[in-house]
Formats: C-alpha cells, structure tokens, sequence
C-alpha cells in the first residue's frame, strides 16, 4: 500500500496520536515518505488539517480525518 493509500485508510479509521511523528508510527510509515503524501492530500482537499487544538486543552494533537471528497476516495481504495 502507498502512502496516500495507507493516510487515506487511516483517516478512515480517524487516527490519532499526540504528534506527526507518532501518527506516522501508528499507520506504519517512514515520516520522509508520509509528510509529502499527507500535504498532497490536504492540498487535493481529501483531508482537513490534522493538527487540532481541542477546546479545553493543553497541547495539540494529531488527528486525521476525511473530507467528504477523501471518503469517497478511501472508499474507492479499499472497495468499500
């Protein structure tokens, strides 16, 4: 699996973890590779921006989530 594919399947799943580094870790990739595939799919509108700030809290979390046009395309990915 790519790394468009692997990001687009765990958005799905909505993965989340307390930096990149560790979201990466989670789903199985190499940041070098991840990065440019998560940009891509943030720029292409499939996903929205994973760094949150959740109200009442002390720090940022990292958290991937779909757009309407990224469940479409996760769908076709994995034949859902």
């Amino acid at each position: 699996m790519d790394a468009r594919a692997a990001l687009l399947a765990a958005a799905a799943r909505r993965v989340s973890a307390d930096s990149a580094e560790a979201g990466m870790a989670a789903i199985g990739l190499d940041p070098a590779i991840g990065h440019p595939a998560l940009a891509a799919l943030l720029a292409e509108g499939l996903i929205r921006e994973p760094l949150r700030l959740e109200a009442g809290s002390l720090h940022c979390t990292w958290r991937l989530e779909l757009t309407p046009s990224g469940r479409d395309a996760a769908r076709t990915l994995t034949g859902a």
